[in-house]
């Protein structure tokens, strides 16, 4: 009967492909022709019975075994890794971008807190826009993506991880901050920072707004929330915006209120569907779901 070995190079071929999506790519990572990295496919196909790879448009796109089976290595790889570099263990390295917001509110402080626990880990953090981070975790240039817009795109998975509803921001001594909760009626004649027309949540306060047949004066419109909120502080106006992450447990200047209406916000990790989930990033998901303070205005999915 025929026995079934273990093959190092079989396992380096599938890791291969799973990073650079295609057998050439693989074969260049190894330094092998690209027909002795399909042999090398085809004999682990062979060998475990499940077919590895779906070919579509010129890319091999993982099942669900590869994926799993891939997963099953990633502590044989780290092992071989310490062997070969027993003073210099390699550091495995997390590529995550993310809005300004979630940059500087969020993972900032988590990303201190990660590395201090997990020494052997590497981050790069990289800020950019929702556009920026939707492109650059679908081309696989990013393991994680953070955004509070939801994007329906072949290949990319959003995950929840933090809810929320919208909250109305504002100085201190405000006529509506004696109020325990504001609903639009409350915002008859009040002068209101806004986010830009082409956010969703700006349409859908307006239809709020004159659903209510109140009377709002805009005062200035801004690009992100924490601009609304800044602009609140120096008592500008009233800003209504998404609290997470960008409303903190202490908020020096300000009043929170919860704004009574049907604007929900949700928090999302940003995935590429067709690529494997790191150790690492696993990992830091877990960290932030674990370590993201509860709070009276959001809660955890």
């Amino acid at each position: 009967m025929r026995e079934n070995w273990h093959s190092l190079r079989e396992y380096q071929t599938l890791r291969s492909i799973l990073e650079g999506g295609t057998t050439i790519s693989a074969a260049r990572r190894l330094g092998l022709s690209q027909s002795a990295i399909s042999r090398s496919l085809s004999s682990l196909e062979a060998r475990i019975g499940h077919a590895l790879f779906n070919r579509e448009g010129g890319r091999l796109v993982p099942t669900i075994e590869a994926i799993e089976l891939n997963a099953k290595l990633d502590n044989l790889f780290l092992a071989l890794n310490e062997i070969d570099q027993p003073k210099l263990p390699a550091k495995e390295t997390l590529r995550i971008i993310a809005p300004p917001s979630y940059a500087h509110r969020l993972l900032i402080p988590h990303i201190a807190k990660f590395l201090t626990h997990n020494p052997n880990f590497f981050i790069s953090l990289e800020v950019g826009t929702t556009d920026d981070v939707i492109s650059g975790v679908l081309e696989n240039r990013f393991d994680i993506g953070f955004t509070g817009v939801e994007q329906s795109r072949a290949g990319l998975s959003l995950t929840p991880f933090r809810k929320s509803g919208a909250v109305c921001v504002m100085p201190l001594n405000h006529e509506l901050a004696k109020l325990d909760a504001i609903t639009p009626m409350d915002l008859d004649r009040q002068r209101l920072i806004a986010l830009t027309s082409r956010h969703q949540r700006r349409n859908q306060l307006e239809k709020l707004v004159h659903e209510a047949g109140v009377s709002i004066e805009i005062v200035a419109e801004v690009g992100t929330s924490v601009s609304a909120i800044e602009l609140a502080r120096r008592n500008l106006g009233i800003a209504i915006v998404n609290p997470f992450p960008t409303i903190a447990d202490e908020n020096k200047n300000l009043e929170v209120r919860t704004f009574i209406s049907p604007i929900r916000y949700h928090s999302y990790f940003a995935l590429n569907d067709l690529q494997p989930v790191s150790r690492v990033a696993r990992a830091f998901m877990g960290h932030i779901r674990s370590f993201s303070r509860d709070n009276q205005f959001s809660d955890r999915v």
